[in-house]
């Protein structure tokens, strides 16, 4: 995996001269965060979830694949995890590391009744976050002297990316009829947005590492991401202790 270079007389990323505008939209992030909760599913899927009884795999399929298109706390980790891997190899094998962590827990959480709050399961995801923005910064290398496993850390978070899902499901009181095949069909959903989602970021990161200011704001893009994680987590403790 390429890290941000630092120290040891190899290039240093540079702040740029945009870092404003990167402020500027954690400050939005922040306004976001105020009523939007990571992992809160719709209403209307909501409703849908309580309601409906037997298997049900197209509409399972859909509900997975929204649910990571439009989970902001997964496509940041996700973000995170590429913003420094170039090559399709490296991609595909962190991405199933970050998908058989999240699948597994989602699945055996839900299946085996396997609650945990919340508001912590949420925060330690905000945690996952800003562990690496910090990464990609070179800072565990600076702090401990040495680089941390970065293909355990992402099997890791995915873990506890998938027990937010299934604490969030269990809540819904999901009818155990057809449990099994509407679970599977809603992981098969989740890894589709996954694909979905990686695509776009791919897309987009392609476009942006061929321009001089990728290195050039590298290190803010990491700073927003990082401040991003860590609005993510003040939010979820403040509502876990105003509970």
């Amino acid at each position: 995996m390429k890290l941000a270079p630092v120290g040891g007389g190899r290039r240093r990323i540079a702040p740029g001269s945009h870092v404003l505008r990167f402020i500027l939209a954690a400050l939005s992030l922040l306004a976001l965060a105020g009523t939007a909760t990571a992992h809160a599913v719709a209403e209307g899927d909501k409703g849908y979830i309580q309601e409906i009884s037997g298997i049900n795999i197209i509409p399972f399929i859909y509900l997975g694949a929204k649910h990571m298109v439009t989970g902001y706390d997964h496509i940041l980790f996700l973000f995170g995890v590429i913003f420094f891997l170039y090559r399709l190899k490296h991609i595909g094998i962190y991405v199933s590391l970050f998908a058989i962590g999240h699948s597994t827990t989602m699945l055996l959480g839900v299946y085996f009744n396997i609650g945990i709050n919340s508001y912590i399961i949420d925060a330690i995801i905000g945690l996952s976050v800003v562990y690496k923005a910090l990464d990609n910064l070179g800072a565990f290398q600076r702090w401990l002297g040495f680089q941390p496993n970065t293909k355990v850390a992402t099997l890791v978070f995915g873990f506890f990316h998938g027990f937010g899902l299934s604490t969030k499901i269990i809540e819904y009181d999901i009818s155990p009829d057809g449990l099994v095949p509407n679970l599977l069909a809603f992981n098969v959903g989740v890894e589709i947005g996954q694909l979905i989602a990686l695509g776009m970021i791919l897309i987009a990161m392609s476009y942006w590492r061929k321009t001089p200011s990728f290195l050039k704001h590298a290190y803010a893009a990491n700073v927003l991401m990082m401040t991003a994680g860590f609005v993510l987590i003040g939010y979820q403790l403040t509502g876990y202790f105003a509970s």
